[in-house]
């Protein structure tokens, strides 16, 4: 009996054991994602700049008739019961080309997407603070997360990147409101000179399928951008977006722009998609815009774009045609035109 009663304590005292192990080991791990991308794109006016800039001025995807990389890009995140982090590098030249001019960023080949914190306070209120992708525009820095490859002149011209501390608080699950407060200027984790611009988000989803988000950022150094973006899933097959926006330089600048993009985007099949975008974007009287027409000027841009996927890989053929209200572009015969047109194809892998 003895022996019996001692083998049964040592039996719970391993079974113990071993729960305390599983408890110790079920903390939720650190999960890991990403993106790689290369492309290759013909401009057919055969446009070539020396330093690297591109007929058609958008973000990315800059390099004329070439065989390309895009980036890697890595992202780590973790959440602990309330306490949660992210943090996302870029390397290669899409990253480099999100350097901003007194950003403390530029020329770098490597870039911080995100690194930020957030803490839930309640079940409905979340606090982070950091550097965070932001939250004004339809398109994004990773192509995992857009349909097109090249970009719009709204994102070109709008924020990368904020840094700063917000307030989210889910009202229920279709209303939402973000308040925040930033550095003085866009895509920089360092302020000029002080903690001076606001920004503020509602979220709302009126019927299932439908986003709205309605997005202020407004700073006496950064100027004021108001932006609505909104996508709604209409059938299985077929997904309508749009993005407007209106910008106001800082009175020291003057100027700024105002656009709308339109995206359409429609399932063939199960693994394939074809969407189209088309842009008018003009350029405020008495200023300058990062990429774009000059002051008064506008441009009507159409990208048509497939999405073929084959698991994680995706092939995205684009044709895109931009025209301006003045002749804005290089022609073949290094002259100028109304016009400019690209082809280029892409492969995105995303783990």
């Amino acid at each position: 009996m003895k022996t019996l009663l001692i083998s049964s304590v040592i039996f719970l005292a391993a079974i113990t054991a071993k729960a305390q192990d599983t408890t110790k080991t079920a903390e939720p791990s650190l999960t890991i994602s990403g993106s790689v991308d290369a492309y290759y794109k013909y401009d057919f006016s055969r446009f070539r700049n020396a330093a690297g800039g591109s007929n058609i001025p958008t973000s990315f995807a800059t390099d004329q008739n070439s065989i390309s990389i895009g980036m890697v890009d890595l992202a780590v995140k973790k959440k602990v019961s309330k306490a949660s982090f992210v943090g996302e590098l870029s390397f290669g030249p899409r990253g480099e080309g999100q350097s901003i001019p007194n950003s403390g960023t530029n020329g770098q080949s490597f870039h911080i997407q995100n690194l930020y914190m957030g803490y839930d306070v309640t079940d409905k209120l979340n606090l982070t603070a950091g550097y965070m992708s932001t939250f004004v525009g339809y398109e994004v820095i990773s192509p995992v997360g857009n349909f097109n490859y090249s970009t719009s002149y709204l994102f070109t011209n709008g924020p990368f990147q904020n840094a700063g501390f917000k307030a989210t608080y889910a009202f229920n699950s279709k209303v939402s409101l973000m308040a925040g407060i930033f550095n003085d200027t866009w895509n920089s984790y360092q302020s000029t000179r002080d903690v001076s611009t606001f920004g503020a988000q509602l979220f709302v989803s009126p019927v299932k399928g439908w986003t709205a988000y309605i997005n202020l950022l407004s700073g006496k150094t950064s100027g004021t951008i108001i932006d609505l973006t909104t996508a709604y899933q209409i059938t299985d097959a077929f997904k309508l977006g749009l993005n407007g926006a209106t910008f106001s330089a800082p009175d020291a600048v003057k100027g700024g722009f105002e656009g709308v993009a339109l995206y359409p985007q429609l399932a063939v099949s199960k693994d394939v998609t074809l969407g189209l975008r088309g842009e008018y974007f003009k350029t405020k009287t008495g200023g300058f815009v990062t990429a774009g027409p000059p002051a008064g000027e506008s441009i009507t841009a159409f990208t048509l774009t497939a999405n073929i996927k084959a698991g994680p890989l995706t092939l995205i053929p684009e044709v895109r045609l931009d025209n301006g209200s003045t002749a804005q572009f290089i022609n073949s015969n290094a002259g100028s035109t109304k016009q400019a047109s690209q082809f280029l194809v892409a492969v995105v892998y995303a783990f």
